[in-house]
């Protein structure tokens, strides 16, 4: 079975985005080695600022990726570091980043955001794909079968998902999917479809979208039932949080 595209769903529900930042703000840096060249990049996915000598840094950068409402960043460790000694190509990468920005040629700056979005999504592929010891989404996209059943669900969030449709995605019998379900990702399938569906709603119902087309896109029976959940999960209205019109 073809593996499943763990991180394009995630990437469009959350839009990534890199921009050049001072360091004090930045979450993303990039830092030299004793010759000049790129040597290593450290990424701190929920917190800004580096306690480091400025010339040691090559590129600074911040990453948005939703905060803490993406389920990824949530569940990633605190700091990332990587050796970009031990990968050719991300090494290549980071030096053309780093020409660019010593270049400043024209269309410098949107080079450098491309580039830095595309260094991101290898960091994320690689904590991917080495996992984690604590239970998270990154602990589940990390299982070659659990991962089928979470990409399942990020890309249908109004399905009617069950637990024994979703555990022959994954290739497992019932119980043992909900068993390793819970073990990897910390709570039961439906306790993170739901959520996920919520956290998806809030997007739609922050950008203005009607709460029963909200409701019907991710798979509640009626906008009333939307509401309730919704108040439940984040302690208000979704009416509460839709643009208020210009004046």
């Amino acid at each position: 079975m073809p593996r499943a595209d763990r991180l394009t769903t995630l990437i469009s529900r959350f839009t990534l985005k890199v921009h050049p930042a001072p360091l004090g703000e930045a979450t993303l840096v990039v830092l030299a080695g004793a010759d000049e060249s790129p040597s290593k990049a450290v990424f701190q996915p929920r917190r800004c600022g580096f306690d480091i000598a400025s010339d040691r840094v090559l590129v600074a950068a911040r990453v948005d990726w939703g905060g803490i409402s993406n389920p990824l960043v949530s569940a990633l460790p605190p700091v990332i570091e990587v050796d970009m000694t031990r990968d050719a190509e991300t090494l290549a990468l980071a030096r053309l980043m780093k020409s660019e920005i010593e270049a400043q040629r024209c269309g410098a700056a949107s080079v450098v955001n491309r580039l830095g979005e595309v260094l991101v999504v290898r960091i994320l592929r690689g904590q991917i794909e080495a996992g984690s010891t604590r239970p998270g989404v990154l602990a589940g996209l990390s299982d070659p079968r659990l991962s089928r059943a979470i990409v399942a669900i990020h890309d249908r969030p109004g399905h009617s998902w069950r637990n024994e449709d979703l555990a022959d995605i994954a290739g497992l019998s019932r119980s043992r999917f909900a068993d390793m379900f819970l073990t990897a990702v910390g709570e039961p399938p439906a306790a993170y479809l739901r959520k996920w569906r919520l956290t998806l709603a809030r997007q739609d119902v922050e950008k203005g979208h009607r709460v029963d087309a909200i409701a019907r896109r991710y798979g509640y029976g009626s906008p009333e039932g939307f509401t309730r959940a919704f108040r439940k999960q984040f302690g208000t209205q979704p009416i509460a949080l839709r643009p208020k019109p210009a004046a």
